[in-house]
């Protein structure tokens, strides 16, 4: 997966690849192997390149894409944009026909917060999935009434999974 975020006013490009047990993280064209473990809600232990360790605490902002980001005491507020680097397919665009959810990436189902009939409304939370020891809250792109639910708690879901449509 792929994310733009603004670090002290520079954007920076970030990519995340699961590898095995471990994640291939590259910032600006920079790779490192990050081991991550997570260890309350907000807060993780990350081990760089296997050597070095660093205490990282993930606070959330008070709009989507903002949090604070310390790492080993040094506090940075980080935005997330949202222009995540996803295949066309992945969601519908906000044009009509159905709406397709596709999951980002593999993981597992969390919680499925919608069932057939349901209407939903653009940027409601329609599936929770853990990826990457994270919980990623997938939303829909635009309103309708939900026609078809895949996603069943507890399952394991492979990238590219459909997950929901919305008619």
């Amino acid at each position: 997966m792929r994310f733009e975020i603004d670090v002290d006013g520079r954007t920076r490009i970030v990519t995340v690849v699961r590898t095995g047990a471990t994640f291939a993280v590259t910032v600006d064209g920079k790779r490192r192997q990050v081991d991550a473990a997570r260890i309350t809600a907000h807060a993780m232990s990350l081990l760089v390149d296997t050597v070095s360790p660093h205490d990282t605490v993930i606070v959330p902002g008070r709009t989507a894409g903002e949090m604070t980001v310390t790492v080993d005491g040094a506090a940075v507020p980080v935005v997330v944009n949202g222009r995540r680097s996803r295949r066309r397919s992945d969601f519908a665009d906000g044009g009509s026909g159905p709406q397709q959810l596709i999951a980002p990436m593999p993981g597992r189902i969390v919680r499925v917060l919608v069932k057939t009939g349901d209407v939903v409304e653009a940027r409601q939370p329609l599936v929770v999935v853990e990826a990457m020891k994270m919980e990623n809250e997938l939303r829909a792109v635009r309103g309708g009434t939900v026609s078809e639910v895949h996603a069943h708690e507890g399952r394991s879901v492979d990238a590219g999974a459909l997950l929901v449509t919305i008619q």
